[in-house]
């Protein structure tokens, strides 16, 4: 990993309002970051993104599973699998989608403490803000796998389910996988109903299984139903703008 890519004073932008030319700098060094994701990612999907924890090693049920989806992914769906790009639950299943054959990519993050990307990526991008990394996770995929996790996956899923629900970005299929795991939650969701904070019919925007083969089954049968799925093998990198398939 890039260690000068770390800035020990990056959160003085939540201070409130800077200096201008602070501000702009700081606009500057998003789009930059953008740019950068824009310019790795353009010829990997289509993708399936897979969220979960970083924590998990191998042998563990939760890695093994995570390794399950990867490989059914590239093979039931012939789809891209995507992650963070880190350890455990990611490393699973990018594993899983190239012990397939499949294609594997990630969106790795710079950290305090050192996150290297895992070892089976095809190609990776290195990014240093969460939001950015969070856009770039869900602008390349036509589906999303939510594995077990902290505090990052709890993120990532909410803020992918919420940009569903609001229809900001298309309607695409939502699988949980880790029925013990998200027992709790899938309570809470039909509580929030309950409550009127949610919708009943926003509960059939998140499916939650432990089968592999169904949470693909059920992410090929709603794309097929709903989308045209765009291949890039027809789009060729532009050798001035440096680009790479």
């Amino acid at each position: 990993m890039n260690k000068r890519l770390i800035d020990p004073k990056e959160s003085v932008f939540l201070d409130g309002p800077g200096k201008r030319q602070f501000e702009l700098f700081f606009a500057f060094k998003v789009f930059r970051e953008f740019i950068r994701g824009f310019r790795a990612l353009h010829f990997v999907g289509p993708c399936v993104t897979v969220f979960g924890s970083a924590r998990f090693k191998e042998g563990h049920r939760y890695y093994e599973e995570a390794r399950a989806i990867g490989w059914r992914i590239a093979t039931d769906l012939g789809m891209t699998v995507m992650t963070g790009g880190g350890p455990g639950v990611m490393e699973a299943a990018n594993r899983g989608a190239r012990e397939a054959g499949g294609r594997s990519v990630g969106c790795n993050i710079v950290l305090p403490h050192e996150q290297a990307e895992n070892p089976w990526l095809d190609k990776f991008v290195t990014i240093r803000y969460f939001f950015v990394r969070k856009v770039l996770l869900i602008k390349y995929s036509y589906a999303f796998v939510i594995m077990p996790g902290g505090f990052g996956t709890m993120d990532e899923f909410f803020e992918t389910l919420t940009l569903v629900q609001t229809k900001k970005i298309t309607d695409f299929p939502i699988v949980i996988m880790g029925m013990d795991y998200y027992r709790p939650l899938q309570e809470y969701l039909k509580f929030m109903v309950q409550e009127g904070t949610i919708s009943p019919e926003d509960l059939n925007l998140v499916l939650f299984t432990d089968d592999p083969e169904e949470a693909t089954a059920h992410i090929g049968r709603y794309i097929s139903q709903n989308f045209e799925v765009k291949k890039r093998n027809g789009y060729i990198p532009k050798w001035w703008l440096f680009e790479r398939s």
